[in-house]
């Protein structure tokens, strides 16, 4: 090979080849490869389509399933927590039996007419007062236990979220831990606490008070109310609080404002949002409550849930409990709706002020 046939540079027909239409285009010769365009004959019946699988459809993040793969669980979920719902609100509308309990496929509204209306001998209605004073027994008590549970829950949860992360892990498992028991359980513990020779009245004694008769009294009642939902107002609470910056009490002393106007226009401010949810989580379970009326109360103070206790079992007039239950559950339902719209106000607000 010459010098000149080493330094000879290449053609560019020979790096970049020609892209006139007649080279591009195939021959006659050739056939076609390409895909079929549109209005092109169908493929025949008999070649295999790739079928597409449930769920595989659509594209879906790494890691998780398709949606279709959660139908299961929704319908067991709405099954065991919907169909409960809906026989006792079907019962409450149905007639009761003439011997024994249950319920007379036949519509009534009886069930209804008694929580407010009696009839004598004589088949006269006149209005029964009995039912409405043990709602107001039932929401009186709801109402001191939220009170007390947010009034003791605040200082709780605020002194909480102002220690270090390890130390604030450590109180939060501290106010977990009735949870790891049963509320059955506590209850008669507090039962042995607050019997005439337990540890309360035996300090009583011990300084001359005598003995405090406590148990099965409307006291004992509410201090298991209290005792029960307590965490429930403390942990919403906390949650509020915890991601506070405390900067901002630092910044308003510093511009003169007191502990009054920094606990009432800041922290409270924070804190509102875990108040409300507090409220909710205490106020409508407790108005419901069985377990403490009837252990630590002694029957002698009738809630509503005792009351739909014994129309269930003892007075076997399943109606007029279902009835109960439904008109508890309209309550719940609305007292729940204004929590979170108050809630979401609240919320709304301190993320416009902060």
């Amino acid at each position: 090979m010459s010098d000149d046939d080493m330094t000879r540079v290449p053609e560019e027909s020979t790096i970049f080849p020609s892209s006139t239409p007649s080279s591009a285009a195939p021959s006659a010769s050739t056939p076609s490869t390409s895909m079929p365009r549109h209005g092109s004959a169908p493929a025949p019946r008999g070649s295999a389509r790739p079928r597409r699988k449930i769920g595989l459809g659509r594209k879906v993040k790494p890691g998780l399933l398709h949606r279709v793969w959660a139908v299961p669980s929704i319908i067991l979920g709405l099954l065991f927590t919907l169909g409960p719902i809906c026989v006792i609100v079907a019962f409450s509308f149905m007639s009761r039996p003439d011997v024994g309990g249950g319920v007379k496929f036949a519509f009534s509204t009886e069930g209804y007419r008694k929580l407010l209306f009696r009839e004598d001998f004589f088949g006269n209605s006149y209005f029964d007062p009995r039912y409405l004073e043990v709602f107001w027994t039932s929401l009186w008590m709801a109402l001191v236990t939220t009170a007390v549970c947010i009034a003791l829950a605040f200082p709780i949860a605020l002194w909480i979220s102002m220690r270090t992360e390890r130390t604030q892990r450590i109180l939060v498992l501290l106010v977990t831990i009735p949870f790891w028991t049963n509320l059955i359980v506590r209850t008669y513990a507090w039962m042995l606490i607050l019997n005439d020779n337990g540890p309360i009245n035996a300090f009583a004694t011990a300084f001359g008070f005598g003995t405090q008769h406590m148990l099965y009294t409307t006291g004992a009642s509410l201090i298991g109310l209290i005792y029960t939902f307590l965490p429930f107002a403390i942990l919403p609470m906390y949650s509020a609080l915890s991601g506070f910056d405390f900067r901002l009490a630092e910044a308003a002393y510093d511009l003169g404002a007191t502990k009054g106007v920094v606990l009432r226009r800041i922290i409270l401010r924070a804190a509102r949002p875990g108040i409300l949810s507090g409220i909710a989580l205490c106020l409508i379970p407790a108005f419901g409550s069985y377990v403490q009326p009837v252990l630590l109360g002694g029957g002698r103070v009738l809630m509503v849930g005792n009351l739909i206790s014994s129309q269930f079992s003892e007075a076997r007039n399943w109606p007029f409990g279902a009835a109960i239950s439904t008109v508890i559950l309209v309550i719940t339902l609305l007292a729940a709706l204004v929590a979170s719209v108050m809630g979401n106000r609240s919320a709304r607000k301190a993320g416009e002020s902060a």
